[in-house]
């Protein structure tokens, strides 16, 4: 029986990379930032110390690709929610929606919404949601618009401050003492926000 081919280094330093961001969405996601050390990582992950600080050159490092990575996970289930609507109006709001119901879940709240600031600074964090939450919203309102269901306006200008909105939004739930029992308040009023953007 043919032996399975070898790995490739890449490969192989893929795979460590992975396990490493694995293991700390895990504990960054549940133990918090602060409380949380590399070596307790590379633990969880199976790899050295010494291997996981090849890979990321420190704790922050580390936390920036798990924040990353929940930015790509979160960008993956708004598009998946608009998709399932029958029109792009429908599509925004659901999409807005499940961002909010998003901010529910512990292990988002903890990396994205409250040690993602602290950690990586506003501008570090507005830079990577741009590229990922952001874009996702402004092809929601980019449809909406080509529809003719949006009101006429600065496109651009209008997703930053509705982005910025729902981003406060989410820190509402994320503070809030009872998240679940907020999130129908929150959501509401988001979505008279965006009503008094619909033609």
């Amino acid at each position: 029986m043919p032996r399975p081919p070898r790995r490739t280094q890449a490969e192989r330093s893929d795979a460590t990379t992975s396990m490493l961001v694995t293991a700390a969405r895990e504990l960054f996601g549940r133990d918090g930032y602060a409380a949380t050390s590399i070596e307790a990582v590379a633990a969880a992950a199976g790899v050295t110390k010494g291997a996981a600080y090849h890979h990321f050159r420190n704790k922050a490092a580390l936390f920036r690709s798990v924040f990353v990575e929940e930015q790509r996970r979160i960008a993956d289930a708004l598009r998946e929610a608009a998709a399932r609507e029958p029109d792009s109006w429908s599509a925004l709001l659901r999409g807005c929606r499940t961002f909010l119901e998003h901010c529910l879940n512990p292990v988002f709240r903890r990396i994205v919404l409250l040690d993602g600031p602290a950690v990586l600074g506003w501008e570090q964090v507005r830079e990577i949601e741009y590229a990922h939450t952001l874009r996702v919203l402004t092809e929601g309102m980019s449809a909406a618009a080509a529809d003719g269901v949006m009101a006429d306006g600065d496109l651009p200008a209008r997703c930053q401050l509705i982005f910025g909105a729902l981003c406060e939004a989410g820190m509402l739930l994320a503070r809030s003492d009872e998240p679940a029992k907020a999130l129908p308040v929150v959501a509401a009023e988001a979505e008279r926000l965006l009503g008094a953007l619909a033609r």
